[in-house]
């Protein structure tokens, strides 16, 4: 059976931060991830942690402005100083919080600038960070991103993230899977769930459901069917990877929307 994690920015958004600690654990949540945890105390987080048993999986490097619409700064040329800052705040967080992997959102490429200029100053910026993060014993993940979601976002395919990891040559270096974005862009998700997993490359999942971002059991994709793709190619070549649950539910602010919603879940665990 999958590992899930509840993505603690989108699922429970009706309680406070701070508090969706409780809530994930109380729905047998395992692991938590989130987009950043910087508004907070490392030992505020700790200590949710710890009281609810829950493990870190992720959570992402400071992102530039992002109220002022940034989405990463690693393929920003110019950057690179205010980068290397965020990336080493990240890594003090993820020593404290005992989180194994480092999300670094990649940018938005300017409109003056070509692409292929931005994915050099990617690359070189990833080859430090992840020379970086193997110091501390931590995984630097890239994420292919839909340009639905985020218009002019460099990293879109898998093909192309699996290229960057090649070229930057750091085996700490992987690849965060999103099944949602990944439908987007180019389908085929289950031939690349055995294409990609089995290269030891891929260091994290994420499911929602397509096109709507809610529960997995609602739209285009087959999730029943996925979950036990992702079984049977784990157990063929050791993927032990968490699956965070990175969707918004449906019942939205209501209390409990997000408990109400994880009915897929709950028969998931059933049958497995």
């Amino acid at each position: 059976m999958p590992q899930f994690a509840a993505n603690l920015s989108m699922l429970y958004p009706e309680l406070a931060f701070l508090d969706r600690f409780d809530a994930a654990a109380k729905d047998g949540f395992q692991a938590v991830e989130y987009l950043f945890p910087y508004d907070f105390s490392k030992e505020e987080i700790v200590a949710r942690l710890k009281h609810n048993g829950l493990q870190q999986a992720l959570f992402n490097g400071p992102p530039g402005d992002w109220a002022g619409g940034e989405r990463g700064l690693a393929c920003l040329p110019g950057r690179e100083g205010e980068f290397r800052e965020g990336i080493a705040k990240a890594i003090d967080y993820a020593v404290a919080l005992d989180c194994p992997r480092i999300h670094v959102m990649a940018g938005l490429v300017p409109d003056n600038l070509a692409h292929e200029a931005a994915e050099a100053v990617y690359v070189g910026n990833l080859r430090w960070a992840a020379t970086e993060a193997a110091k501390a014993g931590r995984d630097v993940l890239i994420e292919p991103i839909n340009t639905r979601d985020i218009p002019r976002f460099f990293l879109n395919r898998q093909d192309h993230a699996h290229q960057i990891v090649e070229t930057v040559g750091a085996a700490n270096l992987k690849v965060q899977m999103d099944l949602y974005h990944c439908q987007i862009v180019e389908g085929d998700v289950a031939m690349k769930l055995r294409q990609y997993l089995p290269t030891g490359r891929v260091g994290h999942l994420q499911i929602a459901g397509v096109p709507e971002r809610h529960e997995p059991d609602v739209g285009e994709q087959n999730y029943d069917y996925l979950f036990g793709v992702i079984d049977e190619v784990a157990a063929q070549c050791g993927w032990q990877g968490w699956v965070g649950c990175e969707y918004r539910p449906r019942r939205g602010m209501e209390p409990g929307g997000t408990s109400a919603g994880l009915g897929w879940l709950r028969d998931w665990r059933q049958r497995a």
